[in-house]
């Protein structure tokens, strides 16, 4: 199954190499990745640049491009026991029947869009892009975008379901705070088929580490579909100088029917 999630996965981005301005550098020019966490003019903690998801230490398993995936691609209860995992019954035959067929149903396997929270641990990068009323992520995987709005608006009443939801963030001291909710219940949660209902809400804790590395704790809340919350924090590493480049899931890259599952 990981093979048919990975298929068609860049190494890097265009422009490699390319020196990007305001990346503090170390006296051989390298990017100083331990430097300190940059601020935005209205003193917030600047989330913006290229990331990608970090693997688990060596035991993470490889992509078909060699590289290690990031640690909750495949399973964000990882770090559970399977008996503490907080299913509701219909959800945890859901789960064992995608186990069964080798994630066939994945929609990815489609070439629809990763839903949220999945986006936090895709194994291709992100790029984000923040002003002071809103954060914009750009996802090579499928080329799509998501809005984070900064600037006070409540979260739908009635939304129409998307595959991204709807996000509205705020600032903890020096955490973006995001809270997701309106998300399609046909999104799976990991390459594994963790299920969500239409009652999903997602909250994200972005915390920028260092000028390198940031952690996004995620708290999923589907009473519907889990007996309680299940909280993990998957970090992300930036990839200075490089940027996106164009992944377009086509029929021919993910054929559908060479996944016959069980």
């Amino acid at each position: 199954m990981v093979l048919a999630v990975t298929l068609g996965v860049p190494a890097t981005g265009q422009w490699i190499n390319y020196p990007a301005p305001g990346v503090p550098r170390t006296k051989d020019g390298k990017p100083a990745l331990t430097a300190r966490v940059p601020h935005t003019r209205d003193g917030r903690p600047d989330l913006s640049g290229v990331w990608h998801g970090e693997s688990a230490p060596s035991d993470a398993p490889q992509g078909t491009n060699g590289d290690a995936l990031p640690k909750y691609f495949l399973d964000i209860t990882r770090d559970l026991a399977p008996a503490d995992v907080p299913f509701q019954p219909w959800a945890a035959d859901l789960y064992e029947e995608r186990k069964a067929n080798f994630g066939k149903d994945d929609p990815i396997s489609r070439c629809l869009p990763l839903g949220v929270p999945r986006t936090d641990a895709d194994g291709v990068p992100m790029k984000i892009i923040q002003t002071s009323n809103l954060v914009v992520i750009l996802q090579e995987g499928d080329a799509s975008f998501r809005q984070v709005f900064l600037d006070g608006r409540p979260l739908p009443a009635d939304p129409q379901p998307s595959w991204r939801g709807y996000s509205v963030g705020k600032w903890d001291g020096e955490i973006l705070v995001v809270e997701t909710r309106g998300l399609r219940d046909r999104g799976w949660l990991d390459a594994f088929g963790h299920p969500h209902s239409d009652a999903l809400r997602v909250v994200e804790r972005f915390r920028r580490r260092d000028f390198g590395h940031m952690d996004i704790q995620i708290t999923i809340d589907d009473p519907k579909a889990y007996r309680g919350p299940l909280t993990y924090t998957q970090s992300q590493v930036l990839m200075p100088d490089t940027d996106l480049l164009e992944l377009v899931c086509n029929e021919n890259e993910r054929d559908s029917t060479h996944l016959v599952g069980k």
